[in-house]
């Protein structure tokens, strides 16, 4: 089965139509020599005054034909086989490349998603093809490294209120604890946790297929941070936490869900004042930008290391600065964020210059409307 295989393989087709080209090549060139050459020679003869003595003309058209015939023949089995040679290095040349892009592909099939495809100077094609591939396996490994490490938070994050619940339930059930309005407290806790986290993981998949639906209506984007000031001010101030409104005066509407906008801006603050300790500050800031309107939450709080910013938007990442379980939070606020802000056509990025430097999250919408709101933080 392997043999059929390598015999209708891509370089043995290539090999097999060269091969059929020569031979038909050197079939014509035969035809050719044999029925044109010999009445030429002989009319070449008879113009030079050779053709009176007829023995003399069949014993020089005999020599030519034989000379002929094996010059023809030497040259036609030499470069039958110089073709043949090169026809088959071509052949080599591309089977090789082909051969470990199959390998490769195979191996990823298995889940070896580290598998790559080294450069093998096979030609521009041939080394876009693979680069593509890199980038594809890449993207794969990133992702199944994710889901699994989602996986293991989604775990970490359910057996707290799981096992909380299950102890008290049995303390319940054998008498050793009693009802009372502190393990029904309790209780609420650990379900609320349980339920907010399976809506966040109800959002964000819905964001990011795309299935959420907007009710988009002309909002000024003063009047947006405006909202989402207000919403969080109080919590900023029980934590020390100084909360600045900093529109720019002249920002023309967007065509946004106020409520899922809202949403966006609300998780950014909230990650943001988890991160910025006491004394710090956070700046809402809203801008005229080319083609459409920014927006950005700044802190002043513990930064994000570079190795991390490629990644905090990813579901259920975590890392020292980006997102800390111990902070609270089920690791899925930024993602949601980035979804929803992407599903009304805009963009949502993150910098920071590095630890205890502060973030930036910079939400780019694109404007629609004609109408200019001028506001006063």
């Amino acid at each position: 089965m392997t043999g059929q295989r390598r015999y209708r393989g891509l370089a043995a087709r290539f090999f097999l139509a060269q091969l059929l080209v020569v031979a038909v090549s050197i079939l014509a060139a035969v035809a050719v020599a044999s029925l044109a050459g010999p009445p030429l020679f002989h009319e070449h003869l008879e113009q030079a005054g050779a053709g009176h003595d007829a023995t003399q003309m069949l014993h020089v058209e005999q020599a030519y034909r034989d000379t002929n015939f094996w010059t023809l023949g030497v040259a036609l089995a030499t470069a039958l086989v110089c073709c043949l040679v090169l026809t088959w290095y071509v052949a080599r040349r591309i089977q090789n490349p082909i051969h470990a892009l199959t390998q490769a592909a195979t191996a990823m099939a298995r889940g070896k998603y580290d598998t790559r495809v080294p450069a093998m100077g096979a030609g521009t094609e041939v080394e876009d093809l693979a680069a593509s591939f890199n980038t594809m396996a890449e993207r794969l490994e990133r992702t199944e490294d994710t889901r699994r490490r989602m996986l293991s938070d989604l775990a970490h994050e359910m057996r707290t209120p799981i096992s909380v619940l299950t102890v008290y339930l049995e303390a319940l059930q054998d008498g050793v604890s009693r009802w009372g309005e502190a393990t029904g407290e309790l209780m609420d806790e650990q379900l609320a946790r349980l339920t907010r986290l399976v809506e966040d993981i109800h959002d964000v998949s819905r964001a990011e297929e795309g299935r959420i639906e907007l009710d988009r209506t002309m909002e000024s984007a003063a009047e947006l941070l405006q909202a989402a000031a207000e919403a969080h001010r109080d919590t900023y101030a029980s934590k020390g936490v100084a909360l600045i409104l900093n529109p720019s005066q002249d920002i023309a509407t967007v065509e946004v869900d106020r409520q899922r906008m809202g949403q966006v801006l609300g998780n950014l603050l909230t990650n943001a004042l988890r991160h910025t300790p006491a004394g710090g500050q956070v700046t809402l800031d809203a801008r005229q930008s080319a083609g459409g309107i920014t927006l950005s939450v700044s802190d002043t709080g513990e930064g994000i290391l570079p190795e991390h910013l490629p990644h905090i938007f990813e579901r259920f990442y975590r890392g020292d600065t980006a997102r800390d379980r111990d902070h609270g939070g089920s690791g899925v606020g930024l993602a949601i964020s980035r979804a929803l802000v992407q599903a009304h056509g805009g963009s949502l990025t993150a910098s920071s210059a590095g630890s205890d430097a502060g973030a930036t999250f910079t939400v780019h919408l694109p404007a629609q409307g004609d109408g200019n709101h001028s506001t006063t933080s």
